[in-house]
């Protein structure tokens, strides 16, 4: 299999996927294959409520309840999957959508109680909340090499049908690692890794691990960037090529990140 691009959406970037629709289909016109990975926790959240049920969080975690997964498989397994497929469409692509129960597509096994950082010293359990096991690489060799996008719910199952709520983020890179991506691309409101958080005028271009560490023993880099570049480049040991974190793209910027790495967001390398 022809190492993947795969691009990963975040709640906001999802109500923009049609500014990443014509790149999505160039990038697969010239013979890449594309992968869409997605979220949707606010809109989760906003069924929710709509719903009656207001959503529980544990130290900014969700709590999968019975309800709060009912919630998730509408919006994310439903509704915006369809959307995405349906824009991607529009711009001349061939998506399919699918989610962790398709094929086993994303095998899953429920995370145990933990101790979560915020939380107290007890071990906590977040409910239907669930951990890749396995990523069904067949399917997805067969999808790709038919030129099709797969669009794929962050949504994962095991054996047995029983449905589980997966980081958006922990299945892209799961995903990634397990097919030896070329580039992995986060696509998120963090426009990527800033000198100043409060200037986005200046943002890193590139970063390998040494200067990594060199920013967040200086107080450059604080807060929860430091865990999600500490994630990065542990992912980039198990074989992603690159690793993108960028934020609100114009029509044309996801084709130049990922052709000229760095130029919009932030690229992370071995």
């Amino acid at each position: 299999m022809t190492p993947p691009i795969v691009v990963k959406l975040g709640g906001g970037a999802i109500a923009e996927a049609d500014q990443l629709a014509p790149d999505l289909k160039s990038l697969c016109d010239g013979g890449q294959a594309v992968l869409v990975v997605h979220g949707g926790g606010a809109q989760t959240s906003e069924l929710q409520r709509a719903l009656g049920d207001e959503p529980r969080r544990i130290a900014g975690r969700r709590v999968t309840d019975e309800a709060a997964l009912e919630a998730l498989k509408m919006a994310v397994g439903g509704k915006l999957n369809i959307d995405i497929c349906s824009t991607l469409l529009a711009a001349g692509a061939s998506p399919i959508g699918l989610n962790g129960s398709s094929a086993l597509l994303i095998e899953a096994v429920r995370r145990p109680p933990r101790v979560i950082h915020g939380a107290g010293d007890e071990p906590l359990d977040l409910g239907l909340v669930g951990d890749v096991k396995q990523i069904n690489l067949d399917l997805i060799e067969r999808l790709l090499e038919a030129k099709h996008i797969p669009v794929i719910a962050c949504i994962g199952a095991d054996a047995n049908g029983t449905i589980y709520n997966i980081n958006a983020d922990v299945v892209a890179t799961q995903l990634a690692i397990a097919c030896g991506a070329r580039a992995l691309v986060l696509v998120s409101d963090i426009v990527g890794v800033l000198r100043d958080p409060t200037d986005p005028a200046s943002r890193i271009g590139s970063l390998d691990h040494d200067a990594a560490r060199a920013l967040i023993e200086e107080g450059v880099v604080t807060g929860g960037m430091i865990p999600k570049l500490d994630e990065a480049f542990e992912a980039l040991k198990q074989g992603i090529g690159q690793i993108h974190i960028v934020g609100k793209l114009a029509p044309g910027d996801l084709e130049r990140e990922v052709e000229t790495p760095g130029h919009i967001g932030t690229v992370l390398t071995r």
